[in-house]
Protein backbone atom coordinates (compact mmCIF):
# COMPACT_ATOMS: atom_id res chain seq x y z
CA UNK A 1 0.00 0.00 0.00
CA UNK A 2 1.17 3.45 -0.85
CA UNK A 3 1.68 5.60 2.40
CA UNK A 4 2.69 9.02 0.62
CA UNK A 5 -0.75 10.21 0.13
CA UNK A 6 -0.70 12.68 -2.71
CA UNK A 7 2.78 12.24 -3.05
CA UNK A 8 4.47 9.83 -5.44
CA UNK A 9 7.80 8.26 -4.41
CA UNK A 10 9.98 10.39 -6.83
CA UNK A 11 7.91 13.94 -5.60
CA UNK A 12 8.79 13.22 -1.81
CA UNK A 13 12.45 11.66 -2.61
CA UNK A 14 13.16 14.91 -4.54
CA UNK A 15 11.36 17.51 -2.42
CA UNK A 16 11.16 16.19 1.20
CA UNK A 17 13.43 13.31 2.00
CA UNK A 18 16.06 15.29 4.42
CA UNK A 19 14.83 18.36 3.20
CA UNK A 20 11.63 19.53 5.03
CA UNK A 21 8.91 18.21 7.01
CA UNK A 22 5.47 17.34 5.25
CA UNK A 23 2.34 16.12 6.47
CA UNK A 24 0.26 13.16 5.02
CA UNK A 25 -3.35 12.64 5.92
CA UNK A 26 -4.63 9.56 5.90
CA UNK A 27 -1.03 7.83 4.58
CA UNK A 28 -2.58 5.06 5.86
CA UNK A 29 -6.83 5.22 6.02
CA UNK A 30 -8.70 2.94 8.78
CA UNK A 31 -5.55 1.93 10.42
CA UNK A 32 -5.94 0.42 13.43
CA UNK A 33 -3.44 -0.28 16.43
CA UNK A 34 -1.45 -3.03 16.14
CA UNK A 35 -1.48 -3.49 19.81
CA UNK A 36 -3.88 -2.08 22.20
CA UNK A 37 -2.27 -0.21 25.25
CA UNK A 38 -2.52 -2.36 28.50
CA UNK A 39 -0.39 -5.49 26.10
CA UNK A 40 2.16 -2.73 25.53
CA UNK A 41 2.41 -1.41 29.38
CA UNK A 42 2.67 -5.43 29.38
CA UNK A 43 6.09 -5.07 27.28
CA UNK A 44 7.24 -2.85 29.54
CA UNK A 45 7.62 -5.27 32.27
CA UNK A 46 9.95 -7.63 30.41
CA UNK A 47 13.72 -7.35 31.17
CA UNK A 48 14.88 -8.17 27.82
CA UNK A 49 12.53 -5.02 26.26
CA UNK A 50 13.50 -1.39 26.25
CA UNK A 51 11.12 0.96 27.80
CA UNK A 52 11.30 4.29 29.20
CA UNK A 53 9.02 6.39 31.04
CA UNK A 54 9.28 10.02 30.75
CA UNK A 55 7.13 12.27 33.64
CA UNK A 56 6.70 16.24 32.62
CA UNK A 57 6.49 16.89 35.82
CA UNK A 58 8.57 14.45 37.96
CA UNK A 59 9.39 13.60 41.35
CA UNK A 60 12.78 14.17 40.76
CA UNK A 61 12.56 17.37 38.25
CA UNK A 62 10.92 18.32 35.39
CA UNK A 63 10.72 15.79 32.08
CA UNK A 64 12.01 13.15 34.55
CA UNK A 65 13.04 9.98 32.74
CA UNK A 66 13.21 6.85 33.83
CA UNK A 67 14.36 3.09 32.54
CA UNK A 68 12.28 -0.53 32.74
CA UNK A 69 11.35 -2.71 33.25
CA UNK A 70 8.41 -1.63 34.98
CA UNK A 71 6.09 -3.20 37.59
CA UNK A 72 2.09 -2.53 37.89
CA UNK A 73 2.85 -0.57 41.17
CA UNK A 74 5.10 1.67 38.74
CA UNK A 75 2.10 2.88 36.89
CA UNK A 76 -0.32 2.93 39.60
CA UNK A 77 2.07 5.48 40.99
CA UNK A 78 2.06 7.65 37.98
CA UNK A 79 0.13 10.91 37.72
CA UNK A 80 -3.06 11.19 35.81
CA UNK A 81 -1.35 13.03 33.07
CA UNK A 82 1.61 14.64 31.33
CA UNK A 83 3.72 11.09 31.27
CA UNK A 84 4.45 9.35 28.12
CA UNK A 85 5.59 5.29 28.02
CA UNK A 86 8.08 4.36 24.91
CA UNK A 87 8.33 0.61 23.95
CA UNK A 88 11.71 0.32 21.47
CA UNK A 89 12.01 -2.09 18.46
CA UNK A 90 8.20 -3.56 18.48
CA UNK A 91 9.19 -4.91 15.36
CA UNK A 92 11.55 -7.45 16.97
CA UNK A 93 8.92 -9.15 19.31
CA UNK A 94 5.57 -7.88 17.08
CA UNK A 95 5.28 -9.71 13.40
CA UNK A 96 2.52 -7.30 12.74
CA UNK A 97 4.92 -4.55 12.99
CA UNK A 98 7.30 -6.03 11.64
CA UNK A 99 5.24 -6.10 8.35
CA UNK A 100 4.26 -2.73 8.87
CA UNK A 101 7.91 -1.46 7.89
CA UNK A 102 7.37 -2.90 4.87
CA UNK A 103 5.14 -0.34 3.64
CA UNK A 104 8.86 2.16 3.51
CA UNK A 105 10.74 -0.05 1.52
CA UNK A 106 10.81 3.11 -1.02
CA UNK A 107 13.55 3.86 1.14
CA UNK A 108 16.94 1.43 1.18
CA UNK A 109 15.75 -1.17 3.91
CA UNK A 110 18.90 -1.29 5.28
CA UNK A 111 18.69 2.52 6.50
CA UNK A 112 15.62 1.48 8.96
CA UNK A 113 16.04 1.23 12.25
CA UNK A 114 12.85 0.41 14.32
CA UNK A 115 9.24 0.78 15.05
CA UNK A 116 8.91 2.39 18.52
CA UNK A 117 5.36 2.81 20.11
CA UNK A 118 4.95 5.93 22.08
CA UNK A 119 1.67 5.83 24.76
CA UNK A 120 0.65 9.00 25.91
CA UNK A 121 -1.62 10.24 28.64
CA UNK A 122 -3.95 13.11 28.31
CA UNK A 123 -1.08 16.37 27.84
CA UNK A 124 2.04 13.39 28.00
CA UNK A 125 5.14 14.50 25.81
CA UNK A 126 8.69 14.17 25.59
CA UNK A 127 9.13 17.54 25.24
CA UNK A 128 10.74 19.60 22.57
CA UNK A 129 13.42 18.06 21.09
CA UNK A 130 15.38 17.26 17.27
CA UNK A 131 16.93 13.83 16.25
CA UNK A 132 19.86 13.04 14.67
CA UNK A 133 17.59 10.98 12.06
CA UNK A 134 14.80 11.04 9.58
CA UNK A 135 11.45 9.83 11.56
CA UNK A 136 7.92 8.88 10.31
CA UNK A 137 5.21 9.64 12.60
CA UNK A 138 2.18 7.16 12.62
CA UNK A 139 -0.99 8.03 14.40
CA UNK A 140 -1.97 4.90 15.53
CA UNK A 141 -4.98 6.08 18.39
CA UNK A 142 -6.03 9.19 19.90
CA UNK A 143 -5.03 12.61 19.04
CA UNK A 144 -1.83 14.12 19.04
CA UNK A 145 -0.86 17.63 17.83
CA UNK A 146 2.32 18.28 16.75
CA UNK A 147 4.21 21.66 16.86
CA UNK A 148 7.25 22.08 14.42
CA UNK A 149 9.91 24.50 15.02
CA UNK A 150 13.74 25.60 13.98
CA UNK A 151 16.31 23.39 12.59
CA UNK A 152 19.07 22.28 14.90
CA UNK A 153 22.39 21.37 16.07
CA UNK A 154 25.33 20.38 18.50
CA UNK A 155 24.97 24.50 19.09
CA UNK A 156 21.57 24.51 19.97
CA UNK A 157 20.50 25.76 23.37
CA UNK A 158 19.45 22.55 26.02
CA UNK A 159 17.87 23.27 29.16
CA UNK A 160 19.68 21.90 32.45
CA UNK A 161 18.80 19.62 34.73
CA UNK A 162 16.90 16.75 32.88
CA UNK A 163 18.38 13.72 31.34
CA UNK A 164 16.44 14.45 28.44
CA UNK A 165 18.00 17.06 25.45
CA UNK A 166 15.10 19.39 25.90
CA UNK A 167 15.25 22.77 23.41
CA UNK A 168 15.78 25.58 25.69
CA UNK A 169 14.61 27.91 22.73
CA UNK A 170 11.47 26.04 20.83
CA UNK A 171 10.73 28.63 17.48
CA UNK A 172 7.08 26.87 16.38
CA UNK A 173 6.51 27.95 12.64
CA UNK A 174 3.85 25.49 12.34
CA UNK A 175 1.52 22.70 14.47
CA UNK A 176 -0.59 20.15 13.29
CA UNK A 177 -3.17 17.86 14.97
CA UNK A 178 -2.72 13.89 13.93
CA UNK A 179 -5.44 11.09 13.75
CA UNK A 180 -5.04 7.85 13.50
CA UNK A 181 -3.98 7.21 9.89
CA UNK A 182 -1.93 10.38 9.35
CA UNK A 183 1.47 10.40 9.26
CA UNK A 184 4.51 13.26 9.79
CA UNK A 185 7.74 13.13 8.21
CA UNK A 186 10.09 15.00 9.43
CA UNK A 187 13.79 15.24 8.54
CA UNK A 188 16.63 15.29 10.73
CA UNK A 189 18.07 18.15 12.99
CA UNK A 190 13.96 19.49 12.76
CA UNK A 191 12.60 21.13 16.42
CA UNK A 192 9.46 19.19 16.93
CA UNK A 193 6.94 18.95 20.44
CA UNK A 194 4.31 16.52 20.41
CA UNK A 195 1.58 16.65 22.92
CA UNK A 196 -1.37 14.37 23.35
CA UNK A 197 -4.77 15.04 23.13
CA UNK A 198 -6.48 12.82 25.66
CA UNK A 199 -5.19 9.25 25.62
CA UNK A 200 -3.17 8.83 22.08
CA UNK A 201 -0.30 6.07 20.62
CA UNK A 202 2.17 6.99 18.18
CA UNK A 203 4.49 5.02 16.25
CA UNK A 204 8.02 5.85 14.94
CA UNK A 205 9.44 4.51 12.12
CA UNK A 206 13.08 5.93 12.62
CA UNK A 207 15.92 5.38 10.23
CA UNK A 208 19.71 4.82 10.80
CA UNK A 209 22.40 7.43 10.71
CA UNK A 210 25.53 6.38 11.81
CA UNK A 211 27.75 9.59 12.61
CA UNK A 212 30.87 10.27 10.56
CA UNK A 213 32.99 9.32 13.68
CA UNK A 214 31.28 5.77 13.34
CA UNK A 215 31.81 5.49 9.71
CA UNK A 216 35.31 6.10 10.13
CA UNK A 217 36.34 3.83 12.70
CA UNK A 218 34.00 1.00 11.29
CA UNK A 219 35.98 1.89 8.03
CA UNK A 220 39.62 1.87 9.99
CA UNK A 221 38.63 -1.32 11.03
CA UNK A 222 37.89 -2.67 7.76
CA UNK A 223 40.75 -1.42 5.74
CA UNK A 224 43.65 -1.77 8.26
CA UNK A 225 43.95 -4.86 8.09
CA UNK A 226 44.28 -5.21 4.28
CA UNK A 227 47.27 -3.17 4.69
CA UNK A 228 51.10 -3.77 4.26
CA UNK A 229 54.36 -2.27 6.13
CA UNK A 230 55.52 -1.38 2.70
CA UNK A 231 52.24 0.87 2.25
CA UNK A 232 54.38 4.16 3.82
CA UNK A 233 54.72 7.70 3.89
CA UNK A 234 56.80 8.78 1.19
CA UNK A 235 58.33 11.60 -0.41
CA UNK A 236 60.39 10.81 -3.66
CA UNK A 237 59.97 14.10 -5.25
CA UNK A 238 61.46 16.18 -2.11
CA UNK A 239 62.89 19.09 -2.70
CA UNK A 240 65.40 21.81 -0.89
CA UNK A 241 62.92 23.87 1.52
CA UNK A 242 63.78 27.03 3.69
CA UNK A 243 62.42 26.11 7.06
CA UNK A 244 63.43 22.56 7.45
CA UNK A 245 61.10 22.64 10.49
CA UNK A 246 57.98 23.18 8.53
CA UNK A 247 54.76 20.91 7.23
CA UNK A 248 54.55 22.11 3.97
CA UNK A 249 51.47 22.03 2.01
CA UNK A 250 53.09 19.00 -0.22
CA UNK A 251 53.29 17.50 2.34
CA UNK A 252 50.05 17.40 3.65
CA UNK A 253 48.95 16.71 -0.07
CA UNK A 254 51.18 13.34 -0.15
CA UNK A 255 49.08 12.40 3.05
CA UNK A 256 46.02 13.33 1.48
CA UNK A 257 46.87 11.02 -1.14
CA UNK A 258 48.21 8.17 0.89
CA UNK A 259 44.83 8.32 2.84
CA UNK A 260 42.59 8.10 -0.43
CA UNK A 261 44.61 5.63 -1.79
CA UNK A 262 43.86 3.66 0.92
CA UNK A 263 39.95 4.25 1.33
CA UNK A 264 39.48 3.87 -2.79
CA UNK A 265 38.10 0.79 -2.70
CA UNK A 266 34.66 0.15 -3.55
CA UNK A 267 34.56 -3.07 -1.84
CA UNK A 268 35.62 -2.26 1.82
CA UNK A 269 33.49 0.32 2.10
CA UNK A 270 30.52 -1.52 0.74
CA UNK A 271 31.85 -4.06 3.74
CA UNK A 272 31.90 -1.07 6.47
CA UNK A 273 28.13 -0.15 5.65
CA UNK A 274 26.90 -3.49 4.98
CA UNK A 275 28.28 -5.10 8.40
CA UNK A 276 27.42 -2.11 10.39
CA UNK A 277 23.83 -1.33 9.18
CA UNK A 278 23.27 -4.83 9.25
CA UNK A 279 24.26 -5.46 13.24
CA UNK A 280 21.51 -6.43 15.46
CA UNK A 281 19.88 -3.57 17.63
CA UNK A 282 20.19 -5.83 20.19
CA UNK A 283 22.91 -8.67 19.50
CA UNK A 284 21.51 -11.33 22.77
CA UNK A 285 18.35 -11.29 21.22
CA UNK A 286 19.14 -12.06 17.37
CA UNK A 287 19.54 -15.13 15.85
CA UNK A 288 23.28 -16.29 15.44
CA UNK A 289 25.00 -16.23 11.72
CA UNK A 290 28.37 -17.50 11.01
CA UNK A 291 29.59 -16.09 7.76
CA UNK A 292 32.92 -18.44 8.55
CA UNK A 293 31.03 -21.31 8.19
CA UNK A 294 29.31 -20.41 5.88
CA UNK A 295 32.23 -19.58 3.80
CA UNK A 296 33.87 -23.11 4.49
CA UNK A 297 30.27 -24.62 3.21
CA UNK A 298 30.75 -22.53 -0.06
CA UNK A 299 33.56 -24.26 -0.87
CA UNK A 300 32.77 -27.42 -0.43
CA UNK A 301 30.13 -30.02 -2.10
CA UNK A 302 26.87 -28.97 -1.95
CA UNK A 303 25.60 -30.94 1.61
CA UNK A 304 23.02 -33.10 -0.27
CA UNK A 305 21.45 -34.17 2.62
CA UNK A 306 21.01 -31.08 4.52
CA UNK A 307 19.25 -29.76 1.34
CA UNK A 308 16.44 -32.78 1.17
CA UNK A 309 15.80 -31.68 4.84
CA UNK A 310 15.45 -28.19 4.15
CA UNK A 311 12.99 -29.57 1.27
CA UNK A 312 11.42 -31.91 3.46
CA UNK A 313 11.15 -29.37 6.38
CA UNK A 314 9.03 -27.05 3.39
CA UNK A 315 6.71 -29.34 3.20
CA UNK A 316 2.88 -28.02 3.23
CA UNK A 317 4.66 -24.51 3.82
CA UNK A 318 3.60 -22.23 1.38
CA UNK A 319 5.99 -19.10 2.57
CA UNK A 320 8.88 -18.21 4.22
CA UNK A 321 9.26 -15.07 6.15
CA UNK A 322 12.37 -13.16 7.52
CA UNK A 323 12.60 -13.08 10.88
CA UNK A 324 11.96 -10.37 12.87
CA UNK A 325 15.52 -9.63 14.09
CA UNK A 326 17.16 -10.66 10.76
CA UNK A 327 18.73 -7.85 8.88
CA UNK A 328 19.76 -8.52 4.90
CA UNK A 329 21.77 -5.84 3.03
CA UNK A 330 23.89 -6.93 -0.34
CA UNK A 331 27.06 -5.55 -3.00
CA UNK A 332 27.43 -6.22 -6.40
CA UNK A 333 31.10 -6.22 -6.72
CA UNK A 334 32.44 -7.54 -10.46
CA UNK A 335 31.98 -10.74 -10.83
CA UNK A 336 30.69 -11.65 -7.48
CA UNK A 337 28.17 -10.09 -4.40
CA UNK A 338 28.72 -9.26 -1.17
CA UNK A 339 26.07 -10.59 1.23
CA UNK A 340 25.23 -9.01 4.53
CA UNK A 341 23.60 -10.34 7.61
CA UNK A 342 23.68 -9.93 11.27
CA UNK A 343 26.96 -7.25 10.94
CA UNK A 344 28.41 -10.59 8.63
CA UNK A 345 29.64 -10.61 4.94
CA UNK A 346 29.67 -13.79 3.01
CA UNK A 347 31.04 -13.33 -0.79
CA UNK A 348 28.58 -15.34 -3.66
CA UNK A 349 29.13 -15.83 -6.91
CA UNK A 350 27.15 -13.84 -9.11
CA UNK A 351 24.60 -16.89 -9.87
CA UNK A 352 23.11 -16.30 -6.57
CA UNK A 353 21.96 -12.58 -7.20
CA UNK A 354 18.18 -13.34 -8.24
CA UNK A 355 17.90 -15.21 -5.01
CA UNK A 356 20.07 -12.39 -3.04
CA UNK A 357 17.90 -9.49 -4.39
CA UNK A 358 14.61 -11.05 -3.25
CA UNK A 359 15.52 -11.56 0.18
CA UNK A 360 16.96 -8.10 0.75
CA UNK A 361 13.72 -6.84 -0.90
CA UNK A 362 10.91 -8.18 0.88
CA UNK A 363 9.85 -9.84 4.23
CA UNK A 364 8.11 -12.68 2.49
CA UNK A 365 9.20 -15.35 0.28
CA UNK A 366 6.36 -17.61 -1.50
CA UNK A 367 8.22 -21.17 -1.60
CA UNK A 368 8.00 -22.25 -4.54
CA UNK A 369 9.62 -19.06 -5.79
CA UNK A 370 12.44 -18.85 -3.71
CA UNK A 371 13.30 -22.33 -4.38
CA UNK A 372 12.97 -21.54 -8.56
CA UNK A 373 15.66 -18.60 -7.28
CA UNK A 374 18.07 -21.11 -5.77
CA UNK A 375 19.04 -23.35 -8.55
CA UNK A 376 22.65 -23.19 -7.81
CA UNK A 377 25.01 -24.78 -4.99
CA UNK A 378 26.00 -21.56 -3.76
CA UNK A 379 22.21 -20.11 -3.32
CA UNK A 380 20.76 -23.44 -1.74
CA UNK A 381 23.58 -23.57 0.49
CA UNK A 382 22.79 -19.93 1.74
CA UNK A 383 19.00 -20.84 1.73
CA UNK A 384 20.26 -23.80 3.93
CA UNK A 385 22.34 -21.75 6.67
CA UNK A 386 19.90 -19.25 6.66
CA UNK A 387 17.06 -21.73 7.61
CA UNK A 388 19.33 -23.19 10.27
CA UNK A 389 19.98 -20.55 11.88
CA UNK A 390 16.40 -19.59 12.00
CA UNK A 391 17.01 -15.99 10.01
CA UNK A 392 14.37 -17.65 7.79
CA UNK A 393 11.44 -19.26 8.69
CA UNK A 394 7.97 -20.62 8.74
CA UNK A 395 5.70 -17.50 7.03
CA UNK A 396 2.85 -16.63 9.34
CA UNK A 397 -0.67 -15.15 8.74
CA UNK A 398 0.36 -11.48 8.48
CA UNK A 399 2.33 -12.59 5.14
CA UNK A 400 0.93 -8.72 3.87
CA UNK A 401 1.97 -5.73 5.11
CA UNK A 402 -1.60 -4.61 3.31
CA UNK A 403 -3.66 -6.74 5.07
Amino acid sequence: MHVLGHLTVEEFLRDYWQQKPVLIRNALPEFKALIPADELAGMSLEEDIESRLIIEEGSNGPWEIRKGPFSEADYRALPDNKWTLLIQAVDQYLPEAADLLEHFRFLPSWRIDDLMISYAVDGGSVGPHYDQYDVFLLQAEGQREWRIGQMCSEQSSILEGPALRILADFKETERWVLNPGDMLYLPPQLAHYGISQGECMTYSIGFRAPSTAELLERTLDTILPTLTEDQRYADPNLTLQKNTGEIGDDAIQRLRSLLEASLNNDRLLADTLGQLLTESKYPDQAPEFSAEELTQNLTASLDEEAWQNFIEDLHDIPTLTRSEAARFAWHRSGSHLNFYAQGENVTLPATTERLVAMLGNQRHYEVCTILESAQDDASKTLLIALWQHQLIREGDEYGNPDN
